[in-house]
């Protein structure tokens, strides 16, 4: 049986927006094996990225648990959360959240910066996985000096620098055109298989849910 990396125990969120406290999430439960490449499939409101956030401790539910690598996120303190952000979980996000006036190897090196990774370490790690995803050939250039898909294989590049045990990855393809978001996600397939990396997708997206062995669907909040 596989081990659970990840679980949420009838999690609510809500937002207070005036006089109205919309739920955004509904008693969602659901487990995570570690290892295990998930698609979250929705509309948008749907309550996707509010439980990527969750789960990656960016963000706290209004009841209910969150569970990652058991340890309950609720009892954990700050400082250990940004650890556990920084070392155990990479983002990737639909608008890349780039630093502009860092270069590509640049930007990759951040997490490593964080965690307090020596320079040398951190930029011989940055310019492998670059290369991996194939831009050994601009780890100079600024993000407003590449493409799109370029932009999205940094983040991922950054996103792996700490060889996190999860990935969370909140519409990658969403600003993308259809080829180029086909080479995304098999990249993220390949390096998620490589490593035994723990991948979540949330995505609107049928084509890219269907890459995925197990598909959950997010309908106002609830799981269907």
């Amino acid at each position: 049986m596989s081990e659970v990396l990840l679980s949420a125990r009838n999690v609510e969120k809500s937002y207070t927006m005036g006089k109205r406290e919309p739920h955004v999430l509904q008693r969602v439960s659901l487990e995570v094996a570690r290892g295990e490449f998930l698609a979250l499939r929705g509309a948008s409101g749907a309550g996707k990225s509010t439980l990527l956030h969750l789960f990656g401790g960016l963000d706290a539910p209004n009841a209910g648990e969150i569970w990652f690598a058991g340890r309950n996120l609720a009892e954990t303190s700050e400082k250990e959360l940004a650890r556990l952000r920084n070392t155990k979980v990479g983002f990737i996000f639909q608008a890349y959240h780039l630093l502009p006036e860092l270069t590509a190897v640049e930007n990759v090196c951040v997490p490593a910066r964080l965690a307090r990774i020596p320079a040398g370490v951190a930029e011989k790690r940055a310019l492998d996985l670059l290369k991996r995803v194939g831009l050994g050939e601009r780890v100079e250039h600024k993000p407003y000096e590449l493409s799109g898909g370029e932009q999205q294989r940094v983040a991922i590049a950054r996103a792996l620098m700490n060889e996190p045990e999860l990935i969370l990855a909140d519409e990658p393809t969403g600003n993308l055109d259809s080829h180029t978001g086909a080479e995304i996600v098999d990249l993220l397939v390949n390096l998620r298989a490589e490593r035994n990396t723990t991948l979540i997708i949330a995505t609107h997206d049928a084509s890219v849910a269907a890459r995925a062995p197990k598909t959950i669907q997010l309908v106002d909040g609830q799981i269907q």
